[in-house]
């Protein structure tokens, strides 16, 4: 995707800022000439005109007023042009920055986890932020010079020519000299800015690691370690960034030094002229303000075309995330009219890997039948696989190999939207957003009544302690739920998840952080009140699994027992070992 789309949508204040901005320059070119007139023919130190200009005879008085007139009036057109531009070329940067980020934010969405792990989340919101930014503040300074600049340059060499034509060869002279500088340093630049970004990722990624798990930094007392951790990546960004923008110091010296150098070599030339009569002493202030101009316009130029390697850089970037193929998506063959109605599933020889090849698969040779309405127990070590496989039932990730169906039909048949309302997932890491309990809650289905949306939370046994909030339902949340705990969090979880009425629910260890008792009236209900829905839970405890209609046993990627609790005890070692251990654990706490 291109980035000149953002462009023509934001166009008209892409026009407006530069023609806006040349008004000012014809100003900032026809007022030395003004002041010439002023100073050569309006003041005189022996006499008080009268004076012929432009064919009439005026005195000197006259002339410094209708002169001086003019120059105020060219100050007003100039102020209105300057504003303008500068207030369009705003409305351009703002409003492709703005577009730019929606589109990108959008991208984002349609991600699969494979995506987001291949740019880490720390980098996306550096590119969203900083890296648009930058686009953004680009884009305001190149409009208000872009006619600016060379518009003045060429202006101000016009008319110092009319002034003084020998004169003017002192500035063909400088012109090539600090053009091959700024192409210099430009070529420098550009690489060192890429750098900086990637710093500016990894900046990012350390704080909000940091913040998404300062519990855990506090509990195990590692502040230290976090900040050894974030100076380091600090200093570095540091490091990068002085590297890159001390080519950026150098640009004002440099050019101040040609400015000043050049006014000296005209000064020096032109005193020469003015002691033997050849030139004015107006005409020299004029000729100077004509080369500062041509000098300012190319110094500009310099620091838009060093800036420019920035963003060139972050243009990169962004265009990365919108040209980033999705590697899961609706398929061809895919049938919009198609809706899961059962919830029955079957897994056929599916292997899967996360990366893609046969060495480093996580799941082997799957075949599973479940059954609609079915509860069924996922059980085995850890990275034995359990939630790679629950995870592709809503395609989070594709099967490597094989096939997963759902109803009898490819899971790649369904859109993802249809195949996703169906199914409902309460992960291992539960999610909270900022927002009210009953704005959570309604993530699950935001058209529920609140009679249903009680009913759930009474389900998922979250509406006691709710209810024991002051503001029940309208209790503001913290960032990620922080003001509730571990069990409540995940109960808070299971309601949103049961008010999808979903067909297939996924329960990854999601009541790890509840007690039995509260456990087992979570069952009960489910039970009782999803009797149609597919169950599939994944557990650490037996307890949890125990009364399922079938329970799975994982171990190393592949299905080593299957049954009930009772027949795996009698034909699955693995499962065996685990349920003895467990039982010993829970004899010595007794």
């Amino acid at each position: 995707m291109k980035l000149s789309k953002y462009v023509k949508q934001n166009l008209i204040f892409f026009i407006l800022a530069p023609i806006f901005m040349l008004t000012e320059v014809v100003g900032e070119v026809f007022l030395p000439k003004l002041t010439t007139i002023m100073l050569n023919n309006g003041l005189d130190t022996e006499q008080w005109g009268p004076f012929v200009f432009a064919g009439k005879e005026y005195s000197g008085m006259e002339l410094v007023l209708m002169v001086g007139g003019a120059m105020v009036c060219l100050a007003l057109i100039m102020m209105i042009g300057g504003v303008s531009g500068s207030y369009f070329a705003t409305r351009a940067g703002t409003g492709f920055a703005a577009d730019l980020r929606h589109d990108a934010f959008y991208k984002i969405q349609e991600y699969s986890f494979k995506n987001i792990d291949s740019f880490s989340a720390g980098s996306l919101v550096t590119r969203l932020t900083n890296d648009v930014t930058v686009l953004q503040n680009i884009i305001r300074m190149s409009l208000i010079m872009l006619l600016r600049a060379p518009g003045m340059m060429i202006g101000a060499m016009i008319m110092a020519r009319t002034i003084n034509t020998s004169l003017s060869l002192v500035i063909f002279i400088v012109m090539p000299v600090m053009i091959v500088v700024i192409v210099f340093m430009m070529r420098a630049a550009f690489p060192r800015f890429n750098v900086m970004q990637a710093k500016i990722d990894k900046l990012n990624s350390a704080i909000r690691e940091n913040l998404t798990n300062v519990r855990v930094v506090k509990s195990l007392v590692r502040e230290d370690y976090e900040v050894k951790k974030f100076d380091e990546a600090n200093s570095d960004l540091m490091n990068n960034s002085l590297r890159a923008f001390n080519l950026m110091v150098f640009v004002s010296p440099l050019m101040s030094l040609f400015m000043n150098g050049t006014t000296m070599a005209v000064v020096f030339v032109a005193g020469k002229q003015i002691l033997v009569g050849q030139m004015p002493a107006g005409d020299l202030t004029a000729f100077i303000t004509y080369i500062m101009q041509i000098l300012f316009a190319l110094m500009m130029t310099s620091i838009i075309i060093l800036n420019s390697s920035r963003a060139i850089a972050s243009a990169k970037r962004l265009s990365e995330v919108l040209n980033a193929k999705i590697d899961l998506k609706d398929t061809p063959d895919c049938k919009p009219e198609l809706k899961v109605e059962l919830g029955d599933i079957e897994f056929k020889d599916v292997d899967f890997s996360y990366y893609g090849t046969a060495e480093r698969e996580v799941l082997h040779d799957i075949s599973l039948k479940i059954e609609h309405g079915e509860t069924v127990g996922i059980i085995g070590s850890t990275g034995s696989g359990k939630t790679s496989l629950v995870q592709l039932l809503p395609r989070l990730y594709d099967a490597t190999k094989g096939e997963v169906l759902v109803d009898g039909k490819d899971v790649k048949e369904y859109t993802l939207e249809n195949l996703r309302n169906s199914v409902a997932v309460v992960l291992q890491k539960n999610v909270l957003f900022s927002g009210t309990i009953e704005e959570n809650l309604r993530w699950g289905n935001k058209d529920v009544s609140f009679e249903e949306l009680k009913a759930a939370a009474e389900d998922a046994q979250a509406a006691g302690f709710i209810e024991s909030f002051p503001e029940g339902y309208n209790t503001m949340l913290g960032q990620g739920g922080v003001n509730v705990s571990g069990g409540q969090k995940q109960r808070l979880c299971i309601a949103r998840a049961l008010l999808k009425n979903p067909k297939i629910l996924i329960l990854d260890d999601s009541t790890s952080a509840v007690d039995t008792a509260t456990e087992a009236k979570i069952n009960k209900a489910l039970r009782e009140r999803f009797k149609n829905t597919t169950k599939i839970v994944i557990a650490q405890r037996i307890s949890s699994v125990i009364n399922a209609d079938k329970i799975v046993v994982l171990d190393e990627g592949r299905i080593v027992g299957l049954g009930t609790h009772d027949e795996l005890i009698e034909s699955c070692e693995e499962y065996k070992e685990i349920y003895y251990s467990q039982r010993d654990k829970e004899e010595k706490k007794a």
